[in-house]
């Protein structure tokens, strides 16, 4: 197996050098069994609403965001954040020169395979509940989930390390990543996995990580999506599972299921686009 743990030099030379030249811009959730051994813990819900005012034209109107604090989750079996290992060697992608990337469908580095499925762009909003909702600058998320099939890279796809990505937080709190839309496997209800970073600098390790959790794919698009004959597989998975009977989603709340799924719009011709926001207690 092909594990692509250990290329430190490049990644965290490249980091040094983003640090020493421009430090002030740097700072400026998965099977049915845990094989990594994590512990899936969901917290409390808290809701913010953030009402701001504004005058057009001498016309008052009057807008309200909310945002809720997402729920911790398990990172599953294959998560490649150097929290577990595959025939005694440390699976870390994180650690990887090549992982920081907004389209996450190819293989990066020595690897050269590219995921077949349909397309799927996705803009997370990164915010803290405990400021009004306010967007997290600079943060880095970690990305990853399974291919059409069902299957991971790096575990079940040992030669390949596709739809897995680091983005960094721009001003508004946003980042964005091209991937295709996942499948759904056997005991589990379609999902994107994701943890959260304080920044870029600290993403190399799952022990850095301010946030582990998970998004639940909206119903209808799995439905148009796993129609399609690519998709074959995960339409008889699909048709028996629900957010209610999933063994990570089903002891959460209606709000946080909710604020788990990304609202989406798209057909299976020319793709999907999908946002959502991620809420943390800072």
């Amino acid at each position: 197996m092909s594990v692509l743990s250990r290329q430190a030099i490049g990644r965290r030379r490249t980091l040094r050098l983003l640090l020493s030249a421009g430090g002030a811009a740097m700072v400026s959730a998965c099977g049915s069994s845990d094989a990594s051994g994590s512990v899936e813990t969901t917290s409390s819900t808290t809701t913010t609403t953030n009402t701001t005012t504004t005058s057009t034209t001498g016309t008052t109107s009057t807008s309200s965001e909310s945002c809720v604090t997402d729920p911790t989750e398990t990172n599953g079996p294959y998560p490649a954040d150097g929290s577990n290992s595959v025939n005694g060697s440390v699976v870390n992608a994180l650690d990887d020169n090549g992982i920081v990337r907004a389209d996450i469908r190819s293989s990066f580095g020595t690897a050269s395979g590219t995921a077949a499925g349909i397309y799927m762009q996705l803009t997370i909003t990164v915010v803290n509940v405990n400021s009004g909702c306010a967007p997290l600058a600079g943060y880095a998320v970690y990305l990853w989930h399974c291919t059409r099939d069902g299957q991971y890279s790096l575990y079940d796809i040992p030669g390949e390390n596709y739809l897995r990505g680091v983005g960094v937080t721009d001003a508004n709190g946003q980042v964005t990543f091209i991937s295709i839309f996942p499948g759904c496997y056997a005991g589990r209800y379609p999902h994107i996995h994701f943890e959260v970073y304080p920044s870029l600098a600290r993403a190399t390790t799952y022990a850095n990580r301010v946030l582990t959790s998970q998004l639940a794919m909206p119903t209808a698009a799995c439905t148009a999506v796993y129609a399609t004959s690519g998709y074959t597989s995960s339409r008889s998975n699909f048709s028996s599972t629900t957010t209610a009977n999933d063994n990570v989603f089903g002891d959460n709340t209606a709000a946080q299921i909710a604020a788990m799924t990304p609202a989406m719009t798209g057909d299976i011709t020319n793709g999907f686009t999908g946002s959502v926001t991620v809420g943390l207690a800072i």
